[in-house]
């Protein structure tokens, strides 16, 4: 391999970037040094040249976002902070590199290193969430901007490479940027052929270029990655250029640049340099300093991004100044959801229901719910995944968000599921006040868990409407009737899975979903109605579990219910009673919440006394056990489901009152 070397303060901080890497890489003896050896040269570019951001104030609203989606390459990221002058990442920092507690973890997490936009490391989710970055982006620059007073304007770009252009998440997610002419979204792609397995041609042969051109984006080749910094910036210039389409710009490197022995191999891509390895690559590039070393005339270089940055937050408060003077209601909203206030006054039309209220399915609550919240609520974006008319998650009156229309936030996604869930991610990293939502069956959140993750990992308050919670959802059969969903759900952790029981009950759960903005909520909504509870309460859906009906005396028996099935539990109930039981009904909207509560109120809800506890659920038993203990049992599903209408699929798997008065009384 032929090295360009140059003694240019260029070239001293483009290696910085390279050394820094090796350094922090070799130290921990963990990490992909390859990237961001490979890749320096485009982010000096960006960073350097074209990228408006403001490393004193991580959070400046206006900033131009940067999604590294190969975020096994966080050193480059890492690098780029410290360089650049943001006080999240110290050069000690730098040295304590996936060590414990430290500001730069193995891959990018936004709740541990201020600068970081999004928390990448499952390839693709990154320029997903970009695509959902963008789409904010879009939709208040069309809501609030103003001849002359732009207050949002700004570009999200991404750094992407062959993995996740190998992921199909981000087919999904291309395929609707494309659609939607995402004009601010600018992919930069590490073309350099190698991933964990060797070069890609045992995998990977497609022609990229033409891909994303036939989605609809713009699309360019820079052919020396290594060593072209001026056609790098002049592609992203011709990329920003172009407002009616997303761009890709194929950047072709060398992973590892530098190293005589380990460049353009797959053994650069995940394992250290190593100490002899690294003396070699500096002797290659001529780079004469010590480990954690960076040249003055580098930082100075470098550190004028701290002038720029502040010079553009000055203009830009400007802008908002004079915005606030001649458009004081709009500036009124834009700051209001910039702090992430909810408005006063929001949740005042959530529905009331009684008993003589007709019985509905749970989805025409969470539709009744949409378009309670929706005029009072206008940060609410969202839709579903070409299911609104199943999902019911259409508001009256709102159209869609397309090209052309941004200022709509209907977003329909598409068959793009796992797409969705991570750009309903990215709409809320913008950190712009959004409440995202979207839409599609239950059973389909096992296309969509990687993302759902991550919006728990990340504190996202993305809320995810899931329909068609349960067998009674009939003819489509095993495939569609989730069993182990919501036991799959319920245990990852901060994510809050909320199966309301009746009309009270669902608009307590969206009281729940839209307040918690730094926690994700699942709402597994019924297909098949049930009637409204005398006891039920939108109040107590926050504790997660309360007493529904009490027996007349000290109890000997609790049925436990969740969504459809707590009507089951009540009429079970009733039978038992007329024969003398005196029997308690629980509702368990959300088991996240109920174990939150404290030790007393838990206890005043299932006595440890009262050891016979039945969990009626038409869902796995997985889990219950914590609450049944030894002496208690399920009505539950631990099996695949059958094609056949609801009400005969519940019947024939025991969800009847019989079934349950039998197995309640079978406790002893």
């Amino acid at each position: 391999m032929v090295v360009a070397t140059t003694t240019s303060v260029e070239s001293l901080c483009i290696n910085s970037i390279r050394f820094l890497a090796v350094d922090a890489i070799n130290k921990s003896n963990s990490g992909h040094p390859g990237l961001p050896m490979g890749t320096a040269p485009m982010a000096f570019a960006l960073w350097d040249k074209i990228l408006r951001h403001n490393p004193k104030n991580p959070k400046w609203f206006n900033r131009d976002r940067f999604v590294l989606s190969a975020g096994h390459g966080c050193m480059l990221l890492y690098a780029l902070l410290h360089l650049t002058g943001y006080d999240s990442v110290t050069i000690e920092d730098i040295k304590q590199f996936r060590q414990w507690g430290s500001k730069t973890p193995g891959h990018p997490e936004t709740f541990e290193t201020p600068g970081v936009e999004v928390t990448t490391g499952p390839l693709g989710q990154g320029i997903a969430n970009a695509v959902g970055l963008a789409i904010a982006e879009a939709h208040l620059a069309a809501k609030f901007n103003r001849p002359g007073l732009n207050l949002v304007d700004h570009y999200t770009y991404v750094l992407m490479g062959d993995g996740c252009n190998q992921e199909g998440i981000s087919s999904e997610a291309a395929s609707l940027a494309g659609h939607l002419g995402l004009g601010k979204l600018i992919a930069l792609y590490d073309d350099n052929h190698i991933t964990i397995d060797g070069d890609t041609s045992v995998s990977f042969t497609e022609d990229v270029l033409k891909r994303y051109e036939a989605y609809g984006w713009h699309v360019q080749h820079v052919a020396e990655g290594n060593t072209d910094v001026d056609g790098i910036a002049k592609a992203i210039a011709a990329a920003k250029a172009v407002s009616d389409k997303p761009s890709l710009i194929k950047i072709t490197t060398t992973i590892g640049y530098g190293s005589p022995n380990k460049a353009n191999t797959a053994g650069v891509h995940g394992a250290a340099l190593g100490a002899d390895e690294a003396e070699l690559t500096r002797q290659a590039l001529e780079w004469n300093y010590g480990p954690f070393e960076v040249p003055q005339a580098a930082y100075d270089h470098w550190r004028q991004a701290l002038g720029r940055g502040e010079t553009a937050e000055t203009e830009w408060n400007s802008t908002l100044a004079s915005y606030r003077s001649q458009y004081a209601s709009e500036a009124a909203l834009f700051e209001r959801m910039l702090r992430g206030e909810l408005p006063q006054g929001w949740d005042a039309d959530l529905p009331h229901y009684t008993p003589a209220d007709k019985g509905l399915a749970t989805r025409q609550h969470s539709f009744n719910c949409l378009n309670a919240i929706g005029p009072r609520l206008p940060e609410l974006i969202g839709g579903s995944a070409d299911l609104t008319h199943s999902n019911l998650t259409d508001i009256k009156g709102e159209k869609s968000f397309q090209k052309g229309s941004e200022s709509n936030r209907y977003l329909h996604f598409g068959v793009r599921e796992h797409a969705m869930a991570a750009i309903l991610n990215g709409i809320a990293y913008h950190d712009s006040g959004l409440v995202p939502y979207g839409g599609t069956f239950l059973v389909f959140a096992g296309y969509m868990i990687g993302a759902m993750r991550l919006s728990a990992l990340s504190e996202l308050g993305v809320i995810y409407v899931l329909t068609h919670d349960s067998i009674g959802l009939g003819e489509d059969g095993p495939t569609h009737q989730p069993i182990e969903t919501l036991a799959n759900l319920r245990a990852i952790p901060n994510l809050l899975v909320i199966r309301p029981g009746d009309g009270n009950e669902t608009s307590g759960a969206y009281q729940v979903a839209v307040s918690n903005r730094k926690r994700p909520t699942v709402l597994a909504l019924s297909r098949q109605a049930m009637a409204n509870q005398a006891g039920s309460s939108a109040a107590a859906v926050a504790k997660g579990g309360y007493v529904l009906e009490d027996s007349n005396g000290t109890p000997e028996l609790i049925l436990i219910g969740t969504g459809t099935e707590l009507e089951l539990a009540t009429k079970a109930a009733a039978v038992l009673r007329a024969e003398g039981k005196n029997v308690r009904v629980v509702s368990i909207p959300c088991v996240e919440l109920f174990d939150e509560q404290d030790a007393a109120y838990r206890e005043s809800v299932l006595p440890a006394a009262v050891r016979k506890r039945l969990v009626v659920e038409a869902s796995s038993s997985f889990g219950w056990h914590k609450y049944t203990g030894f002496d208690g049992d399920t009505v539950s599903i631990d099996r695949f489901g059958a094609s056949a209408p609801g009400p005969v699929c519940l019947e024939k798997f025991g969800f009847t009152i019989d079934n349950v008065v039998a197995k309640a009384k079978a406790l002893g």
